[in-house]
């Protein structure tokens, strides 16, 4: 499954990790057979009564099981009657989850999430969380690869103020983590969760700590002192059939005096359609050719 996971999350642990459940089944719904509603997730506890091998190709594989207030038909497509036989076996007790359906007015279960045995029930997650998928992998698979994974968790050195996770309420790193794969509602999947907030902000935190770091970098290495002296750009502010407004004039004034440190400039200049960019830009490059520089103009 390794190319799969690769082209769903990425290839390592930490992928793992950060790809977050986006939903959940309830599997506490345990309705009687008479009762179950179409459509929902359902478990039951049921007797294996009969097995309805396919006839022909194509036609599914049935085995009818009954509980104490009717039938409840299991439904295979494709299976292996062998392997049917062994998970069912007649007369045997299993715990059956999955999506309700009706056909023909009796009720039926296509390839249940869940077949367990009564001793293996309490490995069944009440709450299950339900992740972004792609081809090739089943939620169960997917589910037991997240599962091995975030036993490799461990508590690490707090980086975030102390004072900070108590105004916000979140919990350390691994703790957040642990807690956004075990969602035990559908409000832990929203982004207002405490531990989504916390994994999203040390996110952002480090996105912004990274670019700091490329940003000094940068600005440390040596640049071409541009001070203009002004004779272009006053004559054609002068010219203009319009005043530069206060916006305007700061900019301008920011990115002459970055031109004119001895440091390369790393700037980006923002603003609506229509709110005078390029009136700017052209003015820094008269700065340049105030200089006995060229400059050019890329769109």
């Amino acid at each position: 499954m390794a190319g799969i996971l690769d082209k769903l999350c990425g290839p390592s642990l930490v992928d793992l990790f950060f790809h977050l459940p986006s939903g959940l089944i309830d599997r506490n719904y345990k309705p009687s057979i008479i009762s179950a509603e179409e459509g929902r997730i359902a478990t039951f506890e049921v007797d294996v009564v009969k097995h309805e091998p396919s006839r022909r190709r194509g036609l599914p594989y049935r085995v009818l099981c009954q509980a104490n207030s009717g039938y409840l038909t299991l439904v295979f497509f494709n299976a292996r009657a062998d392997w049917v036989l062994k998970t069912l076996p007649i007369g045997a007790r299993r715990i059956i989850s999955g999506r309700i359906e009706k056909y023909r007015d009796n009720l039926q279960m296509v390839h249940p999430d869940h077949i367990l045995t009564e001793s293996e029930f309490s490995e069944l997650p009440v709450i299950e969380p339900i992740y972004p998928m792609t081809a090739g992998i089943t939620t169960k698979t997917f589910g037991k690869a997240i599962r091995q994974a975030l036993k490799y968790i461990q508590p690490l050195p707090e980086w975030q103020e102390q004072n900070w996770l108590a105004q916000k309420g979140w919990n350390s790193w691994a703790e957040a983590l642990l807690t956004a794969h075990a969602p035990a509602g559908t409000d832990d999947l929203l982004p207002t969760a405490a531990a989504r907030q916390r994994l999203a902000y040390d996110e952002l935190l480090a996105n912004q700590l990274a670019l700091s770091l490329v940003r000094l970098r940068r600005r440390n290495k040596p640049g071409r002192e541009l001070k203009g002296n002004g004779t272009l750009t006053e004559n054609i502010i002068a010219a203009l059939p319009f005043k530069l407004t206060s916006s305007q004039k700061q900019a301008l004034t920011e990115i002459q005096e970055d031109m004119a440190g001895p440091q390369r400039m790393l700037r980006l200049l923002q603003g609506d359609v229509g709110s005078g960019k390029t009136i700017i830009v052209f003015l820094a490059m008269l700065g340049a050719v105030e200089n006995q520089a060229q400059a050019a103009i890329m769109a």
